[in-house]
């Protein structure tokens, strides 16, 4: 077992009272686990968007500036006084970065649970994984398979259990057929061979046709470009094609959820159908668990009454999950971790060279076909 040291290097996220982003590097006590906890080396770590909404806290990186050391390098970006209110509670508090990881356990508290990982590889969540060890419980650890390499499992949480509970909560709600958004990225892969695998249609919408190719090429039966000029009449017909009455945006802002529940709409309501004043009573359903658009949401109404917005998160998802269904879930992940749910990275980097500039304003611009992974040990 590899040597724990005293002290450890942590990425930390700070706002402060003057309005400012100020990201650095700090040397802090290496955690001890308690009774029914584990403590990890983080070997692998990946830059999900629900890391950088509390990494960068909304600020303007394009004027972010440089500062500190090679060594120890530091990064400043003003943060728009329109966003210091939302960010009120969090002022004047260094907080630690990172959802989800991997890497090797390398001691345990007493509990039976956790000392049954001591030793095993496990992908985590743990909210602070932008450091060099972290600690877990052991609920949210997934051994990972003979073979599987931290990499393979960094992105074993957040995005695998997403999809998911995706699926889950159109069968619980009592939907048939799914609408996803940002659907070329990691997780709508994901979603779109998992909805293959089980049978569910699916309509994926992109924002550009090499997404739309590269869906298409991966078996995806309705993918809508949403640049294209016959964007709305092809979301129509696919949703006539699938039935699907339900949507999760990873956008958020703008008219795209509108688009959609309009869509939903359209293809429910025949040209020949008799006028109704309140529309279908089909329940039509938009959640939002993304925010790549920060604009306000804007509904223009031609989809009748009998619809929502809401919003949808995983921890919340996963509170109001059972044991079983949860453990279902988890096996299905370990079981596909390669293959179903395998995440595909275009750069890794280390904890400093996250704090570059450059490195910095190119994750952040969150774009479709680039993942990055934080290698905390290098």
């Amino acid at each position: 077992m590899p040597e724990i040291p005293a002290t450890m290097r942590q990425l930390q996220s700070l706002v402060t009272t003057t309005g400012e982003l100020h990201l650095s590097l700090e040397t802090v006590d290496t955690p001890q686990p308690s009774e029914r906890d584990v403590l990890v080396r983080v070997e692998a770590a990946p830059v999900n968007p629900s890391d950088l909404g509390l990494m960068l806290a909304m600020a303007d990186v394009s004027r972010a500036v440089q500062g500190g050391s090679a060594e120890e390098p530091t990064v400043t970006a003003p943060v728009p006084a329109a966003v210091m209110g939302a960010l009120k509670a969090r002022v004047g508090q260094a907080m630690p970065v990172g959802n989800e990881g991997a890497g090797l356990v390398v001691a345990a508290g007493a509990s039976p649970e956790a000392q049954a990982l001591l030793g095993r590889t496990v992908g985590f969540a743990g909210g602070a994984t932008y450091g060099e060890y972290c600690l877990a419980s052991p609920r949210m650890c997934l051994p990972l398979p003979d073979g599987a390499t931290a990499a393979d499992g960094a992105s074993s949480f957040v995005n695998p259990l997403t999809a998911l509970g995706m699926v889950e909560t159109m069968r619980r709600e009592g939907h048939t057929a799914l609408v996803h958004t940002a659907a070329a990225s990691n997780l709508g892969q994901m979603l779109n061979r998992i909805c293959l695998t089980d049978g569910v249609p699916l309509v994926n919408i992109v924002r550009r046709p090499e997404q739309a190719a590269l869906l298409r090429e991966q078996g995806a039966l309705h993918v809508c470009d949403s640049s294209a000029p016959t964007f709305d009449a092809d979301l129509v017909a696919a949703l006539r094609g699938t039935g699907a009455t339900l949507a999760f945006d990873a956008v958020g802002g703008g008219q795209l959820a509108s688009q959609i529940l309009n869509a939903m709409e359209a293809a429910i309501v025949t040209p020949d159908a008799p006028y109704s004043r309140y529309g279908s009573d089909v329940h039509k359903q938009v959640y939002v668990y993304g925010a790549l658009d920060p604009r306000p949401i804007e509904l223009r109404r031609r989809f009748g009454f009998a619809w929502g917005v809401g919003g949808w998160l995983l921890t919340p998802f996963l509170a109001r999950t059972g044991p079983d269904d949860l453990a279902r879930m988890r096996r299905r992940v370990s079981d596909e971790l390669t293959t179903t749910f395998a995440s595909h990275y275009t750069d890794e980097i280390s904890l400093r060279e996250a704090l570059h500039v450059g490195t910095l304003q190119r994750y952040a611009r969150q774009a479709t076909g680039e993942k990055f992974l934080l290698r905390p040990q290098s």
